[in-house]
This record gives structure tokens, sequence and C-alpha cells, in this order.
């Protein structure tokens, strides 16, 4: 038996879970579903009622998108996406982790609401999202070769780690509420970094799109190509 992953085409917090699962090449039956119509599968696994849920062939329940990645990578991470040969920076991802999900995503939802109704406080929301995005970019440059100009590409440490991917959607999101604003913005190594994962086969893989599951009931495996 496989785990099953319960999953919404476009939460954030779903597309965390699918990148972090395809990491680590943890195969997961998935059922694509939408927030107005839950399966009562997924609502007797996980009451609370939130998406991505992962039943593990135990019926073990994991209900937390990082929580997922870190299962599916503590299994298998052939990238070394925890950096296991530095034990100081995974405390540190998880702490950027949980500043994205408890500050910037809340505020980066008012942002959001203020450019969908036209409200005049749009510049100041996008403002206050700001602070941690100026952060991302500082991150970035740091890392960047200053010999050749090149970009590292990575937040933490000199390769690619599980920050890179548990804030990929949440940066997509905050950069697709004003996208004409957001080219043209002082954040070049953050546009790049994002460029650079939104055309990868990873990124592909992880946004295919999926028949609904309560429409058929059939299984689909996550990254079948």
């Amino acid at each position: 038996m496989l785990p099953i992953l319960y999953s919404l085409q476009h939460c954030p917090y779903a597309m965390r879970a699918r990148l972090g699962l395809l990491m680590a090449q943890q195969k997961v039956v998935l059922r694509a579903v939408v927030t107005k119509d839950k399966p009562a599968e997924m609502l007797a696994a996980s009451p609370k009622g939130t998406i991505p849920v992962l039943v593990l062939p135990d019926q073990t329940v994991i209900d937390e998108s990082l929580d997922i990645m870190v299962w599916a990578l503590r299994q298998n991470d052939p990238q070394d996406l925890l950096h296991a040969d530095a034990p100081s920076h995974l405390p540190a991802m998880l702490d950027l982790i949980q500043r994205n999900d408890q500050a910037f995503k809340p505020q980066l939802e008012t942002y959001k609401k203020s450019k969908r109704f036209h409200l005049k406080t749009e510049a100041e929301e996008r403002e206050k999202c700001e602070t941690f995005i100026a952060e991302l970019e500082q991150r970035l440059a740091a890392a960047t070769d200053a010999k050749n100009n090149e970009l590292n590409g990575h937040f933490i440490g000199s390769k690619p780690s599980l920050i890179d991917y548990a804030l990929l959607p949440f940066v997509r999101q905050f950069a697709r509420v004003n996208r004409p604003w957001f080219n043209q913005a002082p954040y070049p190594h953050l546009r790049l970094w994002l460029d650079t994962h939104l055309q990868s086969r990873l990124y592909s893989r992880a946004m295919a799109k999926y028949p609904l599951w309560l429409d058929n009931r059939e299984e689909c495996l996550l990254g079948e190509d």
C-alpha cells in the first residue's frame, strides 16, 4: 500500500507538500479535491478539514504541509535538502518557514484582498509584505558570487535546501498579485530565483493537473509520467 495525499491544485500548502514528496522520490496516491466538496474519507482522517492531508499505510495522519515535507525527506533525501552535514541549518530553515507561515502569509492574504477589490490600501499592504521579501532578497544577494555576479540561488547554505521549496509557493503568490510591479521591483535576485524554479521540470510535475477524485474514484500516482 502507498500513502494517500489529499491535495488541492493551487493551494500553496498543498503545492509545498507535493514538492517535498517529489524531491524525496516518495510514491503516493494523489486524490485531487476541491474545498467546497471535501471527501468524507479525508474528513474522517483529519476532522479539521485543511489541505493537504497525508494518510500513511499504518493510518498515521500528517496534516501539516511542512510536516509532510520533513517526513518525506527523512525517508529519502537524495539531494540532502535537510543539510544533514550542517546540523545548525535545519533549525534556521524551520524558523524562516515559521515566519513565512505565521506572519508573511496572513499579510499576503491582506495584500491580495486589497488588490482584488481595488482598495486604496494596496501599496500600504504590499509594503508590509516587503519586510519579509526584502530579507529573502538580501539572503540571495549575499549568496551571489561577487566575482562573476552569478547567483548561488539558495537562502541557507551553498546548496538547495528544504527552505527553497517550502517558500516557493508563497513567493509565487506574492509575485502574481501584481506582476508588472514585481517585475520592476528592487528584487532582482528573488525574481531570478523564482523564475528558475517556475521553469523547472520539478515545478511542472508538482503542478500537473489531476482529475478530481470524487468524480471517478480513480487512483493517480503523484509525479507519474
